[in-house]
């Protein structure tokens, strides 16, 4: 038994150099502006490329909640500080919905394209974390009948979009995650107070008409 904890604990901590830099942004996120964060697990130290979870198949390798749940996330500083103090390089997660944003994500490539466009047309958007092969637009928290009556009310939705609402989760920079490191493509303004973001309406509505007008209709990924 001791020996398999002691792999569970290898396999998601990789301990190193940097752990000031995720320290301080978990604890902006969670102390700050109230964004109930928690350590997601690591890539596999023995295959950078591979999840430290137990799911040979992950397909969020090292960018997700393992030990503990989601549901220990927490805007407690206390907590936030003994994590990455013995968790230095854990990935920062988001728990979405409820006190924090809700997020629509997309491939890369058409999400560069859409925003673009979004850009031209003078839409105004909050914060855009960028991981590798996905950037999610932040948006305010939504409930799943207002997902489901917006989505209903498309003509045609992308099957490449995702929507991380209540029970959702997203690694937030600057986590490394398996896939590789996670930015912000449009970083939240400096101030005391939580950022600032969109009606997922607004969002869903534009970024839906961006990727129709681009002709972008990316597989899912």
């Amino acid at each position: 038994m001791r020996e398999i904890l002691g792999r569970r604990r290898r396999l998601l901590s990789r301990r190193g150099e940097g752990g000031p830099e995720l320290i301080g942004a978990a604890l902006t996120y969670s102390a700050q502006w109230q964004w109930p964060v928690l350590p997601g697990v690591a890539a596999d130290p023995q295959g950078r490329s591979r999840c430290g979870c137990p799911d040979p198949e992950c397909t969020v390798p090292g960018a997700h909640p393992f030990d503990p749940g989601l549901l220990a996330a927490t805007t407690d500083a206390r907590m936030v500080r003994w994590w990455w103090g013995n968790r230095p390089t854990a990935p920062i997660i988001l728990a979405t919905g409820g006190r924090a944003p809700c997020a629509v994500s997309l491939p890369a490539l058409p999400a560069a394209r859409a925003l673009a466009a979004l850009d031209h047309r003078g839409m105004r958007l909050g914060p855009v974390v960028a991981a590798p092969t996905r950037w999610s637009i932040l948006v305010r928290p939504y409930s799943m009948e207002q997902l489901g009556e917006l989505l209903y009310a498309q003509d045609f939705v992308p099957g490449s979009l995702r929507f991380h609402g209540e029970g959702g989760y997203l690694a937030l920079p600057p986590s490394e995650t398996a896939q590789g490191g996670v930015r912000w493509e449009r970083a939240p303004l400096p101030g005391s107070a939580s950022p600032w973001v969109p009606g997922v309406e607004a969002v869903v509505d534009a970024v839906v008409e961006a990727l129709t007008r681009t002709g972008v209709s990316a597989p899912e990924m």
